[in-house]
């Protein structure tokens, strides 16, 4: 390393380096810059790399760095940029820090720093500081600064789950803030009227998940004329929506109390490209402007309020148009067809409304559509055959239930949905809107912060358990047609579609036999066809489906035995219900050409009811693996068992097939 001893710049970012930081960077004394962030990098931050003393930026960001931060640090007299964030550093704030007293930025974000920080002797120490991002860790700060204190003009504040219970008064200093993060944190109450004209340069501002209520002056005033992204959801906002500046892009209000119609005044904000006021109490009928008030809209997302009337009709202008949720309404009417002309929408949730119209066929030619709900409306007639083979080419997820379709099931539709016929086709990723932000910090280094992620949510009705995807998976396959009326035979081209998971048919008319050639179907996780009237036996084949968890053909006109061994075993007596013909031992009745066994367990009591109340948030899904927490009604005994009972085979069948898969390798 003799050659590189007068190093003065070395950048290691994002180079898959892992193991201790390597001892040899000892030599380098003439270092000035360092960049080793988004690595591999593991250990504590050892003692020596504080000798470099030339150093004047320092990152080593999003490793797994542990132990405390050094109080060697102070020795570093030069350093501007000091990026720490996103490892597994424990202990106190080190007061040396506060020596650094050339400090421009620093992130220490996302450790497991715990202790109280004095605000006053911070900004006291390091006047020079532009950048101060502190967010989740385990850290109390002392806000309550002294008047005469003479403050940093700090560009970028994160304090994101700081505890901090109220606005700090040392904002009204911060006239220069473009970037400001409160969010997750215990603020409670108004929005000081101060603070809305603290900063005329604000350009982000992220205050959800708090306790807070309104604003202490109306919020026309905000003098935030640059601002492009507010966060306030996640909070207890009354009364009606605010309207922010015409520079907003990204507007997020969910999850609050906000009443009343959606103002006139946001069909201004033609920057819009992220619209979620979803779970409020808004009312009214929706502005016909939201269908081309901005170009460069991309998601909207209105769910779960009291919106009426129709659907407006011009989303003409919606090329840019991702995803639309409007979803737990009141609406009626039709399905606008303006939007056959969104060729980039992916998600499309029209679910319990009162829409009355037929099937949406005019959709088939959007090219990215993957996900369609339009569960629980007026939706009428028969569903009629595509008009070219590449109806819906990406649909990964369709869920038309409780609705009033007729005649047979769109066995031409099943053979053009391509999507649904890959098995695993690629790696797990997930249904988001995604915006990496950078900070430049005016010198060399660029920080990374506020990721803008986005993620697409919906609720389905399987295993007949309702599920709320909090984040959909790009693996996730599913047909729920439960609940109308269709009729006859299931076609055999739904065995096809290889690659998905769940399987939804009850609740309809359909005759005949269950196909064999669903064996096929290896990754089908959920088989529902109750309540129709199905004939014959069930195919013996399909014992051969490893990853089936739920099955379900009660009160249908099924004969004879009932598959043996694996999956078919630890189905319990409901699934078989209301088929006199049937015969096995999971419900208790022998065959007459069966053989003597043991004595099979009494299955009184085992009734189990065809829908239930239950309600689980599901975190993601891999691989066929579900996993969740039950909300709303608490699990029976009987119930927690046979939901560990289907989880702990999904594991057991998925390393067992893993396993297999190695052996033959």
């Amino acid at each position: 390393m003799a050659k590189y001893s007068k190093l003065t710049y070395l950048g290691l970012s994002q180079v898959n380096l892992f193991g201790e930081i390597p001892s040899w960077l000892m030599n380098l004394t003439h270092l000035t810059h360092l960049y080793m962030s988004q690595n591999e990098l593991k250990g504590p931050i050892p003692y020596w790399l504080m000798n470099l003393s030339q150093l004047t930026q320092l990152s080593l960001s999003s490793n797994r760095l542990i132990g405390n931060i050094p109080s060697q640090i102070r020795n570093l007299m030069q350093l501007q940029v000091l990026a720490l964030g996103s490892n597994i550093l424990q202990g106190a704030f080190p007061i040396a820090l506060y020596d650094l007293e050339n400090l421009l930025a620093l992130d220490l974000a996302s450790n497991n720093l715990n202790s109280t920080v004095d605000m006053n002797m911070l900004f006291y120490k390091l006047r020079s500081l532009k950048f101060l991002i502190l967010s989740s860790n385990n850290l109390s700060l002392l806000t309550d600064t002294k008047v005469h204190t003479k403050f940093p003009k700090l560009s970028v504040l994160q304090l994101r789950s700081c505890n901090l219970i109220e606005f700090p008064n040392f904002l009204q200093n911060q006239d220069q803030l473009e970037i400001l993060d409160l969010s997750s944190n215990k603020i409670a109450g108004q929005i000081p009227g101060w603070f809305l004209n603290s900063s005329v340069v604000l350009l982000n501002l992220n205050l959800s998940n708090n306790l807070l209520t309104g604003f202490d002056q109306h919020p026309l005033s905000f003098s935030w004329t640059r601002l492009g992204s507010l966060d306030l959801s996640l909070n207890k906002f009354q009364g009606p929506l605010p309207v922010p500046p015409l520079s907003t892009w990204r507007y997020l209000a969910s999850y609050n109390n906000l009443t009343g119609e959606i103002p006139p005044a946001l069909c201004n904000l033609n920057q819009l490209e992220i619209l979620d006021l979803s779970h409020n109490n808004l009312s009214g009928k929706l502005p016909q402007c939201l269908g081309n008030f901005s170009h460069f809209l991309e998601l909207l997302n209105l769910k779960n309020n009291n919106f009426s009337g129709g659907i407006p009709e011009n989303f003409v202008n919606g090329e840019n148009l991702e995803m639309i949720n409007l979803s737990q309404n009141q609406l009626q009417g039709k399905i606008p067809r303006s939007l056959a002309s969104c060729t980039k929408l992916e998600f499309l949730d029209l679910g319990n409304n009162q829409i009355s119209d037929t099937f949406p066929s005019w959709l088939e030619t959007l090219p990215n559509l993957k996900v369609l709900i339009l569960q629980s409306n007026r939706l009428r007639g028969a569903i009629k055959e595509p008009e070219t083979n590449y109806a819906f080419p990406k649909l990964q997820i369709i869920d038309i239930s409780h609705n009033r379709f007729t005649g047979h099931l769109p066995s031409k539709y099943f053979q053009s949905w391509d999507a649904m016929k890959v098995v695993n086709g690629s790696s797990l990723t997930y249904m988001q809107d995604q915006v990496f932000g950078e900070l430049d910090t005016g010198i060399d280094e660029r920080i990374d912060l506020l990721p803008l992620i986005y993620g697409y949510s919906m609720q389905l009705s399987t295993k007949g358990i309702e599920l709320e995807y909090r984040r959909i998976s790009n693996l996730l396959t599913t047909i729920i047609f439960s609940s109308n009326k269709f009729e006859g035979q299931i076609p055999a081209s739904i065995a096809n579609l290889k690659g998905f998971h769940f399987l939804a048919l009850s609740n309809n008319n359909l005759k005949g036999s269950i196909p064999p050639s669903m064996a096929n179907l290896t990754e089908l996780e959920s088989l529902d066809l109750s309540n129709n009237k199905l004939s014959g036996q069930i195919p013996q084949q399909l014992e051969d489906l490893t990853f089936l968890s739920y099955f379900n053909v009660s009160n249908n006109h099924l004969t004879g035995r009932i598959p043996q061994g694996k999956q078919f075993d630890t189905f319990e007596s409901f699934s078989f219900d209301g088929n006199p013909g049937l015969c096995g031992k999971q419900i208790a009745k022998k065959c007459e050409d069966s053989q003597p066994s043991e004595k099979e367990g009494n299955p009184a009591g085992s009734k189990f009811p065809l829908e239930f109340g239950w309600k689980i948030v599901l975190t993601g899904f891999a691989s066929g693996i579900i996993a969740g927490v039950a909300l709303e009604h608490a699990f029976s005994p009987r119930i927690k068992v046979l939901f560990m009972k289907i989880f702990e085979r999904k594991l057991m069948n998925t390393f067992g097939r893993k396993r297999a898969h190695r052996s033959t390798m």
